[in-house]
């Protein structure tokens, strides 16, 4: 009965090694290199919206100029539930005034904020209204914030 069970053990591992082999001589190379390489680094770079790389826990703060249908409720609360309940960012969003510019200023962790910038930067917002990014600058994170302030001008 131990023969048995010493058969049973013994043959994944045949096939493992076997396995290997033929990888080998085929050129390909060992698994240990491919492990130590992350080909996933420039993609994510890129698609971070040029974040300038830096540690994604980072904490940072970033001034959109976002112009369009902005005055709007249903852009104010997709900006306070995309900012404040979905992505834990902290800010503000300048009251409505009838203009079509609106400032939103962020503050939290860096791949966070960068998620945020991609969704603004997506344009459609809804059905209709249509959102354009004017500009993106940095500034100095303050710690003021504790949520996410939007308010829609009642």
């Amino acid at each position: 009965m131990s023969r048995n069970n010493n058969r049973n053990t013994t043959f994944p591992l045949l096939l493992l090694v076997l396995f290997s082999i033929v990888i080998s001589s085929m050129g390909f190379a060992p698994i240990a290199n491919l492990q130590k390489t992350n080909i996933m680094a420039p993609l994510r770079e890129s698609a971070a919206g040029g974040g300038g790389g830096g540690d994604p826990s980072d904490i940072i703060a970033k001034k959109i100029i976002v112009t369009g249908d902005v005055d709007g409720g249903y852009f104010r609360s997709c900006v306070k539930n995309e900012g404040g309940r979905f992505r834990k960012l902290s800010g503000t969003m300048t009251p409505p005034d009838g203009s079509s510019k609106a400032e939103i200023v962020v503050e939290g962790k860096r791949k966070m904020v960068d998620g945020f910038i991609r969704w603004c930067k997506k344009g459609d917002v809804g059905l209709s209204q249509k959102v354009t990014v004017e500009s993106i600058t940095d500034e100095e994170p303050t710690g003021l914030f504790d949520d996410f302030y939007v308010p829609t001008g009642r």
